[in-house]
């Protein structure tokens, strides 16, 4: 590896235009898990078990694609960089291929389904050819860490912006073109917007963004794998991710179901996602107070428990109304908002550690990793959701026929909005305590 001797400051436009590449990673991130399920059980009538396959499988593919993506983006020398080939190809295709997953027949169920499941896994390899290398740019284009900090403060922001679009946008302009799959159709044209704006944006916004370092990688991907799998403070942090991101995926999913059969009021998605990401926002810079603080893994811990209080008491706050309800999701938020902020933070500082000792860049390879890892559990907690909604006896529907859910569907909602998700992110608990790693700073090399 080699750095350039001089290392020129990242411009304020460049900054922001790394930044608006997070409204298109937060669109793609959300809306399948907050809609998707429920559009192929309550919309194309697909029994709940099959749907929650339909989710999972096409994003499970990531967990094989996103570390090659790493590996070849590594490897890939070009006049625009190592990384942004890459991330224009997502960024033409991943747009397009969003509106077709909702454009599809819409009976019988069966080709419906099948239809979903192969649009959305091309969607979700062109969404990796994008995430991956987008993740990896920061690595490579500043080697002051007061910069990489400024650099990734912009995204988290833009991050937040993007959710808060995306996932509040998304079901208002469904519930405007009149729900069903007109509704739908509408909203995969809505978010195919936002997607090309972010991802597009930040191609063109990097375009001026120096290449600090030369990658050297393993020839192969599957050594390259282990030796980062060797990395302890990388598999601790990334278990607890997962986890974490599963309790979040099964908690999206749970969304347009708990407004419909608890609230009443299919609208009321809206805002509960409101209430979820908006805190986001707001308490950003707390959580960075708590970081500098009481340090980064500890902030994380803290921001994991306010999550699972705020969710475990969803049951017990529901019971005044939807007012109720909206209060204990705006805590649930809160927490969310430092469950976001503190692992984008921690994963450079595994990076850095690696090379540290290793000697080489391997950015590519852990980012793959991170984001197939990542992609996975927002995968499975569809999944999860509708394994249970199955087992409860969720039954199906299409258009605007009207069912009455038993008992154990309705309470299987309720709980897969609160008691689930908190479970879920309390098991990251105790692993994340284990977490150890003093960040090590990057070190400019000469030439």
């Amino acid at each position: 590896m080699t750095a350039v001797p001089s290392i020129p400051r990242l411009s304020r436009g460049t900054q922001l235009g790394y930044a608006l590449g997070s409204v298109g990673t937060a669109a793609f991130g959300t809306v399948p898990g907050l809609l998707l399920l429920y559009y192929l059980t309550d919309v194309l009538g697909v029994a709940a078990g099959i749907a929650g396959l339909v989710v999972f499988a096409p994003k499970a593919w990531d967990v094989l694609l996103n570390p090659w993506i790493g590996s070849r983006s590594d490897r890939t020398e070009s006049r625009w960089g190592p990384r942004r080939p890459w991330m224009l190809a997502g960024g033409v295709t991943l747009p397009l291929l969003f509106v077709l997953v909702f454009a599809g027949p819409g009976a019988p169920p069966a080709l419906a389904a099948g239809w979903v499941a192969v649009t959305f896994l091309l969607a979700a390899t062109a969404y990796g050819c994008f995430q991956v290398p987008y993740v990896a740019q920061p690595a490579e284009i500043t080697d002051d860490p007061g910069e990489r900090a400024t650099l990734m403060s912009w995204r988290v922001a833009a991050l937040a912006l993007g959710i808060l679009l995306a996932g509040a946008g998304a079901p208002a302009v469904v519930d405007a073109f009149g729900g069903g799959r007109g509704g739908y159709l509408a909203m995969a044209v809505f978010v195919a917007l936002l997607l090309a704006l972010g991802m597009l944006g930040a191609v063109a916004g990097t375009r001026r963004a120096p290449t600090l370092t030369r990658v050297r990688s393993e020839a192969r991907l599957l050594p390259t794998l282990r030796l980062a799998w060797r990395s302890r403070p990388f598999r601790v942090l990334l278990a607890g991710f997962v986890l974490q991101a599963l309790g979040i995926g099964v908690m999206l999913a749970g969304v347009p179901y708990y407004s419909e059969q608890v609230l009443g009021d299919p609208a009321a998605g809206t805002v509960l996602f409101v209430a979820l990401v908006a805190p986001a926002i707001l308490v950003m810079p707390l959580w960075l107070r708590v970081s500098r603080r009481l340090g980064k893994r500890k902030g994380l811990l803290l921001s994991a428990a306010v999550f699972v209080f705020g969710a475990g008491s969803v049951v017990v706050w529901d019971d005044f109304g939807p007012a109720g309800a909206y209060a204990a999701v705006v805590l649930v938020g809160i927490g969310y908002a430092g469950m976001q902020m503190f692992p984008l933070a921690m994963l450079p500082d595994v990076i850095a550690a690696d090379e540290a000792t290793s000697g080489q860049r391997r950015a590519g390879v852990f980012t793959g990793v991170w984001t197939a890892a990542e992609t996975l559990g927002l995968a499975i907690g569809p999944g999860l959701l509708g394994g249970l909604l199955a087992l409860a006896g969720y039954v199906s529907s299409t258009g605007d026929e009207v069912v009455t859910q038993g008992t154990a569907a309705a309470v299987t909602v309720e709980l897969g909005l609160s008691v689930v998700p908190a479970l879920l992110v309390l098991l990251s608990l105790p692993v994340l305590a284990r977490y150890r790693l003093d960040p090590v700073p990057t070190q400019e090399v000469p030439a």
